[in-house]
């Protein structure tokens, strides 16, 4: 079949269907790095329950963070947007109020009725129990959130998104492009392997010089002892320390965590009932077989009083009204409790495995000598002693932070490759090589 085909045609196809060199792949298994990122498989899950529709809504397109980063500004986001378009659509579009109105009433009085009835608070009175007769006690059991549920939800949104907004605005003054470094080391996964080189050829040279340009080179006993703490414990921190993108990233999780945490509790001023047990409740009748939807904190049926005015006389009126809204609500909000449990539980979880990784020295000189290993740079007792250098003192916080960052969205075979050409790189500028020397012991770490 090959003889049909011209022999420029057949090195063409030759050339369309060539794979990058995977060498080393024996020696990244034998250190346990695997092709997919550590979260893929959960990444994937949601990208394929949300990742169209981000994509249509143009909310997905940069790669400056991780998923449990997305899950929270992205995924969340959209959630609480969609709840939003549903409990809206409801409001304005159905009718999220019916009251029992009396015999004499005519249509016109049974839309005024139940205007009025949505417009201010009902009253919720369980069957078992007396109306209350005085105004004090109807107060007491008010609902007052329903008609504000689609306005909630979409400042829950805006809350969740505030955290990715701060991380870009801060980011962006540390004299990197996080999101063009991702994005094209990612993309060398699908290209030609002479396009591949010269794209991780180009993205060292961005990286080499912002590592360089970002270095602090006044010498005196107080740069060096600030220098000694921002790589030992991150007390002081900022560009000249190599290690502000880490910090403020560290503090960016925070605010996630925060702000997941916080939202429980928010929920649970804004119902004006004890929102952040909800769910417990729920499982408690789920394991008793009990009916969990009959729950005092989104009432079907509730009591509303209002007044008419006719001539000199003013008619007091208690009629009984269904709120259907709440059918939604109820759906939304338990959904709601046990999501922001399971993104705080899960942005936890993210947040303490970046410090264990990241604020210990020894962990990310680890991070490093494994992918020197794999490349073959890590034999000799020079090549020891320059890796704590190449660590400490070239890529420091940040630059190891941007390599996770690769490895988080891409995979460790592009980290290793950056790390391979950051390396050499390293080894030819006499001027990181011999700066603010290290003893021999480091080493061993």
């Amino acid at each position: 079949m090959n003889s049909l085909i011209p022999n420029g045609q057949q090195s063409a196809l030759k050339k369309k269907t060539e794979w990058p060199n995977l060498s080393a792949l024996k020696s990244l298994k034998e250190l346990n790095l695997k092709l997919p990122s550590p979260e893929g498989d959960a990444k994937k899950g949601l990208d394929s329950v949300l990742g169209s529709f981000a994509t249509y809504a143009r909310l997905k397109g940069r790669y400056d963070d991780d998923w449990i980063d997305r899950l929270n500004h992205l995924y969340t986001t959209i959630i609480f947007i969609i709840f939003t378009i549903v409990v809206s659509t409801k409001q304005y579009v159905g009718e999220p109020i019916h009251c029992w109105c009396p015999a004499q009433f005519t249509s016109g009085h049974r839309d005024y009725a139940n205007n009025v009835c949505w417009i201010s608070n009902t009253y919720y009175v369980p069957f078992e129990e007396r109306i209350p007769l005085h105004r004090e006690g109807k107060q007491q059991k008010e609902i007052g959130y329903y008609q504000w549920v689609p306005m909630i939800l979409l400042f829950q949104a805006l809350l969740f998104k505030v955290p990715c907004i701060l991380w870009r605005i801060l980011g962006a003054s540390g004299g990197v492009n996080l999101d063009k470094i991702v994005t094209l080391a990612a993309d060398t996964q699908f290209v030609a392997p002479e396009d591949r080189e010269r794209t991780i050829k180009h993205i060292v040279r961005y990286m080499d010089r912002w590592l360089e340009n970002a270095r602090e080179y006044r010498s005196g006993c107080l740069i060096r002892m600030r220098q000694t703490l921002s790589k030992y414990c991150c007390i002081v921190w900022g560009k000249r320390y190599g290690n502000y993108l880490f910090i403020i990233y560290m503090v960016i999780k925070i605010f996630y965590m925060g702000n997941a945490v916080g939202q429980l509790f928010i929920l649970n001023e804004f119902l004006g009932t004890n929102y952040n047990l909800y769910g417990f409740e729920v499982l408690s009748h789920l394991a008793n077989g009990d009916d969990w939807t009959e729950s005092p904190r989104f009432p079907r049926v509730t009591m509303c009083d209002f007044e008419i005015r006719q001539m000199q006389n003013v008619h007091k009126y208690t009629v009984q009204c269904v709120l259907p809204i709440n059918l939604f609500n109820e759906k939304i909000f338990i959904f709601i409790w046990f999501w922001l449990v399971f993104v705080s539980t899960f942005s936890a979880g993210n947040f303490l495995i970046w410090f264990y990784a990241m604020v210990f020295r020894q962990h990310r000189i680890r991070y490093l000598k494994k992918f020197l290993r794999v490349n073959e740079c890590y034999k000799t007792e020079l090549d020891k002693k320059m890796a704590v250098k190449f660590a400490d003192q070239y890529l420091r916080h940040d630059g190891i932070f941007v390599l996770r960052l690769v490895g988080k969205n891409a995979n460790d075979v592009l980290v290793s490759e950056l790390v391979l050409q950051l390396w050499n790189h390293y080894r030819n500028k006499p001027l990181f090589r011999h700066a603010n020397p290290i003893s021999d012991d480091n080493s061993n770490v």
